[in-house]
């Protein structure tokens, strides 16, 4: 039944997801992402900030949890913008599928980055998304390197398509072109600041009401 909710609800916000709050308890929150074809997500980076925001706005907190399954993202209010620690990002050695060349990254939930142009990713997304080396499908990112720590990039993410932004996705491709340090990802939505430090990523993006 919540599968068929998010459904529908996807579609008449037009929305690249819901998030469902499954409990409160103080200053953490645990919430499930359901995708508009009803699957459920591991992580969202964006997720977990609109509800880090929502939460921080409820309880009156500067700083917050957000528990999505077994993973727990802190986050801290930075004016306008929420700064979280998503937890471990795992980088795995380049793969090559039907010609593809990707990194195949996990930061909760799987994604396979591409370097070259960003627009590919009409082309490349829906093929490798349902390539057998991912039983579950999987996010792909085409991104190109702008410069010493800047990067471009647009997304194809499972259970959606082409998607605008996405917290996880500036992680990954971040940590798969760049590696550790502080990086800007620059995607049709908007921009996101990615620092990786120690295997842990951090990310730090916008996060308002809208009325």
């Amino acid at each position: 039944m919540k599968a068929d909710l998010a459904r529908e609800l996807s579609a008449e916000q037009e929305t690249d997801g819901v998030l469902e709050v499954v409990a409160v308890q103080g200053v953490e929150a645990e919430i499930a992402i359901w995708n508009p074809d009803g699957s459920r997500a591991e992580l969202s980076g964006n997720g977990t900030r609109i509800a880090a925001r929502w939460l921080a706005d409820r309880t009156g907190a500067n700083e917050v949890r957000i528990r999505v399954g077994e993973r727990v993202t802190g986050a801290r209010m930075v004016g306008e913008l929420v700064e979280q620690q998503l937890g471990a990002v795992e980088v795995g050695p380049a793969e090559r599928i039907g010609g593809v060349e990707f990194v195949p990254v996990s930061v909760g939930n799987p994604h396979a980055v591409v370097e070259g142009d960003p627009a590919e990713i009409e082309r490349i997304g829906p093929v490798l998304e349902t390539q057998p080396r991912f039983p579950d499908r999987t996010n792909v990112q085409v991104g190109r390197v702008d410069g010493p720590r800047e990067i471009t990039a647009r997304i194809w993410e499972r259970g959606v398509g082409e998607t605008s932004s996405s917290g996880t996705s500036a992680v990954a491709v971040a940590a798969a072109l760049c590696g550790e340090g502080e990086t800007e990802v620059s995607f049709p939505g908007g921009n996101l600041r990615v620092r990786i430090e120690n295997g842990q990523a951090y990310l730090r993006g916008p996060a308002e009401r809208l009325e």
